[in-house]
């Protein structure tokens, strides 16, 4: 089976970073009925930035706006997904270096049941060039 990559839109919000705050968020999206696809938060700076990938973009917005946070503009990511193989990460690498575009961030995980998936960012100005040469649905 070949690596599945799509391209998604997701929505950032920048939150305190301390305990419970992403329990919090997480609680709210989860009582809203929101179906996170892929979720990612870190520090930064002082502060967490949380990014939030959902089957419906419109209602996760809406959602985070509901918690009272800030969100971001719609933004753009890839989803991978596949059947688990040595060097998965290292083709999707190999692809974008060779196209000169520069990978701004790329998390994979196994998935079990001899899966993986991912989360790869690349600049939004790379990301029509980034589409055509993952041939990213």
């Amino acid at each position: 089976m070949a690596d599945r990559i799509t391209r998604v839109e997701y929505y950032s919000a920048i939150i305190p970073h301390k305990p419970g705050e992403a329990a919090r968020i997480l609680a709210a999206l989860e009582q809203a009925g929101i179906n996170l696809v892929a979720f990612s938060g870190f520090p930064e700076g002082r502060k967490a930035q949380m990014d939030f990938i959902a089957a419906d973009g419109a209602a996760l917005a809406k959602a985070i706006k509901a918690a009272g946070l800030e969100v971001s503009r719609k933004k753009t990511a890839f989803l991978v997904q596949g059947e688990d193989h040595a060097g998965a990460a290292a083709a999707i690498a190999r692809k974008l270096a060779a196209a000169g575009i520069n990978i701004t961030s790329l998390q994979t995980i196994c998935a079990g049941e001899n899966r993986f998936g991912g989360l790869l960012w690349v600049k939004p100005e790379d990301v029509r060039k980034a589409a055509k040469i993952l041939e990213a649905a």
